[in-house]
């Protein structure tokens, strides 16, 4: 009989002991991120691995195969971890039928131990939720839910090739409410062609007016291969210049400060207790097991990435793969993965300072020399100074951060860490 004490489950980080039979092992936190890879249509501006229009049997047939990948991961990891957080994301995946969520639910809690207080997210698009599919994502443990809205405002939601308008996105968010959700995200864009400073105040102010828990607000990037792209390169589409980028960012930081959201990340503020809990997992380098159309994992100092040919995922979870399943002891023997990397040290060096630095804490020093045994100083010395000198970076308490100034320009100043 396996046991798991679901108080010691409850902080972030601790390892737990779990009881099988006579033999007691240490069990540590993981989060499983699903990836949900259909939407109504592709909005104009967006470079992720998702569909428009894909057909009810064919995205059953997904759900089949990802529901197979759980299993299949539950056989290797289920006696070495304890799931506390859970992101269902996409493409849209509340535009599936809410009895798919709900399936998969059943697959996870069947496959791992999921801790009773687990973060369990999922993403959403306005046009697509009803309060159906709100209640039943209640009844299914789904405890935060994230809203895509980008924008109030309805040309530029049309524009970027958004299905939904704004009188959508209030509709859902009040029923939201109703259905009990009392952790809720709101995505915001800035930086959209056409957007001006005030259009975006006024987008600010309608956000923090509702007061959800968390608000995400990010730079909109022209992507190849999105229609976006395509315009801009014919001269159709006129880019946000960086001044203006950047004025956008710093305001809404002001903004949401100003509010009592805590800006704990880059792209990410939130009111006290209420920070993204999987996406710490990974700007803090924790075990993370994306399942899943093209999915990332990071497990044990291995990365891995799934196939991103719809047809070729399907036919992974129809092969045999229990037996495989059952005598692994990592993800080598996976039928869904198409790349794997064991990261060397200097991998896991630079992905610690390009991840942790994105926290707007930054990294803690001392944790940096105990987990490879080496100052920072002692390998980036010259660069550490350098932006320390120019303002870029700032050292208080043991806490390497970056400044207003460095977030600026924060890939600039990574690049030459990594």
């Amino acid at each position: 009989m396996t046991t798991i004490n679901s108080g010691a489950a409850s902080a972030a980080g601790r390892e737990t002991a779990i009881h099988n039979d006579d033999m007691t092992a240490p069990r540590k936190p993981l989060g499983l991120y699903l990836h949900i890879p259909f939407c109504i249509r592709k909005c104009n501006y967006c470079d992720f691995l998702s569909f428009g229009g894909v057909q009810e049997e064919e995205q059953k047939a997904y759900f089949h195969a990802l529901a197979r990948e759980i299993r299949y991961y539950g056989k290797i990891y289920n006696n070495k971890y304890y799931v506390d957080t859970i992101f269902i994301g996409g493409g849209t995946p509340s535009l599936v039928e809410e009895g798919l969520i709900d399936w998969l639910m059943t697959a996870v809690r069947e496959s791992f131990v999921v801790v009773e207080d687990a973060e369990i997210s999922i993403e959403s698009n306005p046009k697509t939720l009803t309060d159906r599919k709100l209640n039943a994502y209640m009844e299914s443990g789904i405890n935060r839910i994230s809203i895509g809205v980008q924008s109030f405002d309805d040309g530029l939601l049309n524009d970027m090739g958004r299905v939904h308008n704004a009188e959508d996105f209030f509709k859902n968010y009040s029923v939201a409410r109703e259905c009990g959700f009392r952790n809720i995200n709101i995505d915001l864009m800035f930086a959209i062609p056409g957007q001006t400073l005030k259009i975006w105040k006024d987008t600010l102010e309608r956000a923090i007016g509702l007061a959800p828990e968390h608000i995400s607000f990010y730079s909109l990037q022209l992507e190849e291969g999105t229609p976006f792209f395509s315009m801009f390169q014919e001269g159709s589409l006129k880019q946000v210049d960086d001044e203006l980028d950047r004025a956008m960012y710093h305001t809404a930081v002001g903004m949401l400060s100003d509010a009592g959201y805590g800006h704990y990340e880059i792209s990410n503020a939130a009111k006290a207790g209420f920070q993204c809990r999987h996406n710490l997992k990974y700007w803090s380098m924790d075990d993370s097991l994306g399942l899943g159309l093209g999915a990332h994992s990071f497990m044990d100092g291995t990365r891995a990435s799934n196939v991103t040919d719809l047809e070729e995922y399907i036919r992974a979870g129809l092969a045999e793969s229990s037996r495989a399943g059952r005598e692994a002891d990592d993800m080598s023997g996976s039928p869904f993965i198409q790349q794997r990397h064991r990261n060397t040290r200097e991998d896991d060096i630079s992905e610690y300072l390009f991840t942790g630095l994105r926290k707007i804490r930054g990294i803690y020093l001392p944790d940096f020399q105990r987990r490879f045994g080496v100052s920072l100083d002692t390998i980036h010395g010259r660069t550490l100074e350098k932006y320390l000198a120019g303002r870029l970076l700032e050292m208080q308490d043991g806490w390497l951060r970056f400044t207003e100034k460095g977030i600026d320009i924060s890939n600039t100043v990574l690049a030459e860490f990594v």
